[in-house]
């Protein structure tokens, strides 16, 4: 084999080795791209797969089988029997002196005609009991979102915080490269090496736990999300501030008019109302009206008759049954107003406490930003007069810490203003 043809050759593989690292490249991104997660897919995510959800449905499904029962009361009622019986004649002698058979079929149906609005009441309150579900499984989504934006943040900051305190760990290993050489030298004692030593090790120790703390952010989100066994990939990064444009008048009527909570409680009291004018009309008369269609006879063919005809029922002493249904259900409806009053009160509260805590977190966010400034710039300083040989060790160290705390707070700040916002949206009755 030429010398040619070898080189041909290992060309030829170098050019397919480098197309096989580049399409796995691509392949590679391509799967990193696809574990990316929006707060957007969480969400998702969490809508589609979240059991409180499938479980708020399934009241829904339950109360509107409940109307459909209390609708029935409009709807004819159509019914089909039959019987046979064998009769012994002269059962008393012996033997028996004969048998009769009777063969019987009977098509009926039945309709109320008029109740004084005893049905059309259940009904009423059947609906508001729909309604009612219907409220509280938008409740229960506006709770999954907020749970996941929590979460969702709670892991952005945590991941910032690593950050932070993997910066830090860099400095104090600069630090301590710095102690050691100028120690090496004569220019500083051995204690501003042993203390640059002491300052990494808690340094690494603070980034530990913070790795620790991202790896308990992902198993939350991925709980909250409902799929506990699925894995977190990146996240994108939304802690950065962005002014929501609201007064605090507009976010109390606005949750007022739309926490689904409350309206659902509300839909409840006018169901309690409804089973109140229900229990009223119980006392009251029942006209219906029927008509039967029947085959009976000893033999075949069998003869053939039907009636019409209308029933009133009046209800006159039922063992005070209908006062007892009447206090039970004045009673519910009392209980459901009161628990209206008391959560619009918790609303009110809760929408200025939260409302204070946004307030109270921009300005917290704009401070911070200041404060990381100066401690970035004294920590320069320090550095600066340490290697001058003008400065301490401890000097040095209690700047760096400054500059980390500062930007704990800063992340701190915007992971709460995030969160107020998304709680404040939650009460609102925002998606």
């Amino acid at each position: 084999m030429t010398s040619t043809t070898k080189t041909l050759k290992k060309w030829m593989l170098i050019g397919l080795l480098s197309l096989y690292l580049l399409f796995s490249k691509d392949s590679f991104a391509e799967e990193l791209s696809a574990q990316r997660l929006t707060l957007q897919d969480a969400v998702e995510w969490a809508l589609r797969s979240h059991p409180t959800l499938q479980a708020a449905h399934g009241g829904i499904l339950a109360q509107e089988a409940r109307l459909g029962e209390m609708k029935s009361g409009f709807y004819p009622h159509l019914g089909f029997a039959s019987d046979y019986t064998r009769t012994t004649l002269g059962f008393t002698t012996i033997p028996p002196s004969g048998s009769v058979n009777r063969f019987g079929a009977i098509l009926s149906l039945q309709q109320r005609l008029y109740d004084f609005g005893r049905t059309g009441a259940d009904v009423e309150a059947a609906r508001e009991g729909v309604q009612a579900n219907h409220w509280v499984e938008e409740a229960a989504i506006v709770n999954v979102i907020v749970n996941v934006k929590v979460s969702y943040f709670g892991l952005l900051v945590a991941r910032q915080l690593v950050q932070v305190h993997e910066e830090t760990v860099r400095q104090f290993e600069e630090h301590f490269a710095q102690a050691k050489g100028l120690f090496d030298v004569g220019i500083r004692p051995k204690f501003d090496v042993m203390k640059a030593g002491v300052d990494l090790g808690h340094a690494k120790l603070n980034l530990i736990k913070a790795k620790n703390a991202v790896n308990v952010a992902r198993a939350r989100l991925s709980n909250v999300i409902g799929l506990p066994d699925r894995p977190i990939g990146e996240v994108e990064a939304l802690l950065g501030f962005e002014k929501i444009e609201i007064t605090e008048e507009e976010a109390l009527n606005e949750a007022l008019g739309y926490h689904p909570e409350l309206l659902s409680l509300k839909a409840r009291a006018r169901a309690a109302g409804a089973f109140v004018r229900s229990a009223k009309l119980n006392g009251l008369p029942v006209i219906s009206g029927t008509a039967d269609y029947v085959y009976s006879g000893e033999t075949f063919p069998l003869a053939r008759n039907w009636n019409i005809g209308a029933n009133l029922t009046v209800p006159l002493f039922s063992g005070y049954l209908q006062e007892s249904q009447i206090s039970g259900a004045k009673a519910d409806e009392m209980l459901a107003r009161a628990n209206v009053e008391a959560l619009r009160q918790n609303i009110l509260l809760e929408v200025r406490e939260v409302y204070s805590n946004l307030l109270e977190a921009e300005e917290r966010i704009f401070t911070s930003e200041g404060v990381v400034h100066q401690a970035e710039e004294n920590l320069s300083l320090a550095n600066g007069r340490f290697q001058a040989g003008v400065g301490g060790s401890v000097e040095r160290t209690d700047a760096q810490i400054l500059l980390t705390q500062a930007k704990t707070s800063r992340s701190q700040a915007q992971y709460d203003y995030r969160v107020a916002e998304a709680i404040l949206e939650k009460v609102m009755g925002r998606r």
